[in-house]
């Protein structure tokens, strides 16, 4: 599969089938020099411009999205290192293949020439197989590049990770499209029919990916159109590109860690969308009430003790409306909790409470508050001295209720905002009556 450069294209007039290869095909790039985008990775002072100027190539795994030229450097790299290239991909590739491949490295680099072995989807393959490729790392046989669009860190072993550097892709921007769009007229001596607007719009529909885009010009442009399009025409003919989505994936986590984050950073916009782009996802709306209503109580908690209730009110809303009208109702929970005072203090004091109540142990509670329904337990001193609160002028006795071996810990810090801002002011009240009478 093609993917992206910034040079002349070649039109294939020196190949006799050319008119029948992919515009993606026929645009892939003959060097590094030539790929559009990925600075990051290829510039002269990135990992590889440093690793090829220095002539010390390591193994590699690139992550990132569909689209960005991950094949095509690897493809490119085996010609800058003088290193014959095997592509694979873990989907069809089983442990009898992989078996030959190593056979045939290993015979030709006895014959004094190097494989760059590409490895396309490589978290694909299980623990087992991907322990396989370690030996012939170690001993030289294969230079790995490994291609992922999941996480490497969930998804291939520590052992592969020690031994290879991962390389981030990312998806191309609109100024890389366009540059990719400009090289696909010169290449087929013709502009595409668009106006401006829809010329903006069929980038966007590419959502990021090389390959994609060149596939929608190679459709746009066997229309023949006399004219231009504007983007209302062109959304009748061509279907956008879907988001790239995988509800068990990395989108799924980045999405719900993008729209968390925006709650409780009390922006309801950006909170808005995040939900949207989840939902187009094709998210379970189930699943979004569940962690909406986790940040009402997480990053909200009692500075707006309505919170919670919202979220919960809208989830039955949810449930009984069904999609996509029980949606709205969860858009106005997520609203609701952007706007909301915010204070993780009854979180942090749960945390803490936690972690004392690990460090103490099975420290017994104060005799004075445990309760003397035998004689025995009268005898060793249960519930003497307890004082019944309401029995007090005020309701509070100011008693320890503690362990007695334990100093009394702060826990709970309410902040000044919202209703925690009352619940302060009740804290520093029974503070101070407890400080009067010594308890």
């Amino acid at each position: 599969m093609a993917d992206l450069f910034d040079s002349v294209p070649r039109d294939g007039a020196d190949d006799p089938g050319a008119g029948h290869r992919p515009l993606a095909d026929r645009l892939r790039p003959r060097s590094l020099g030539e790929v559009i985008g990925q600075e990051q990775v290829l510039g002269p002072e990135a990992p590889l411009g440093v690793m090829l100027a220095s002539g010390a190539l390591s193994s590699l795994v690139f992550w990132g999205p569909p689209g960005v030229g991950k094949t095509t450097i690897a493809r490119l790299l085996a010609d800058e290192t003088d290193l014959h290239f095997v592509q694979i991909s873990a989907i069809f590739t089983g442990v009898p293949d992989l078996r030959k491949v190593f056979e045939a490295a290993r015979m030709r680099r006895s014959n004094g020439k190097g494989t760059l072995l590409f490895v396309d989807e490589i978290h694909r393959f299980n623990k087992a197989q991907q322990d396989g490729f370690l030996p012939h790392m170690e001993d030289g046989t294969i230079l790995l590049v490994g291609a992922t669009t999941e996480n490497p860190s969930f998804e291939l072993n520590a052992a592969l990770l020690s031994r290879a550097q991962v390389l981030v892709l990312e998806r191309l921007s609109l100024g890389d499209l366009e540059r990719l769009a400009q090289r696909a007229e010169r290449a087929l001596d013709r502009a595409l029919p668009l106006s401006g607007p829809a010329r903006e719009a069929l980038l966007e529909m590419a959502d990021g990916d090389g390959r994609a885009l060149l596939n929608l010009i190679e459709q746009v442009m066997a229309w023949n159109l006399p004219g231009k399009l504007d983007p209302e025409a062109l959304s009748t003919r061509l279907m956008r590109r879907a988001a790239q989505y995988d509800k068990s994936g990395d989108a799924h986590y980045n999405l719900i860690s993008a729209l968390h984050k925006s709650v409780r950073g009390s922006d309801p916009d950006a909170a808005l969308y995040w939900y949207a782009r989840m939902l187009e996802g094709g998210e379970d709306p189930r699943y979004l009430a569940r962690r909406i209503t986790r940040m009402a109580v997480e990053d909200i908690g009692l500075a707006d003790p309505q919170a919670q209730a919202v979220c919960l009110q809208g989830w039955e809303t949810y449930e009984r409306l069904g999609s996509p009208e029980g949606e709205l109702a969860l858009a106005q929970a997520v609203v609701y909790l952007a706007l909301a005072p915010k204070s993780n203090a009854g979180y942090g004091a749960y945390k803490a409470a936690r972690k004392l109540a690990r460090k103490t142990g099975s420290a017994m509670p104060p005799r004075h508050i445990l309760n003397a329904p035998t004689s025995l337990m009268a005898d060793q001193g249960y519930g003497d001295g307890y004082a019944y609160d309401h029995d007090a002028e005020d309701g509070f006795s100011g008693q320890n209720y503690f362990p007695e071996d334990v100093k009394r810990p702060v826990l709970y810090t309410p902040v000044e905002r919202g209703f925690e801002r009352e619940l302060k002011r009740r804290l520093d009240y029974f503070a101070t009556l407890r400080a009067k009478r010594g308890g």
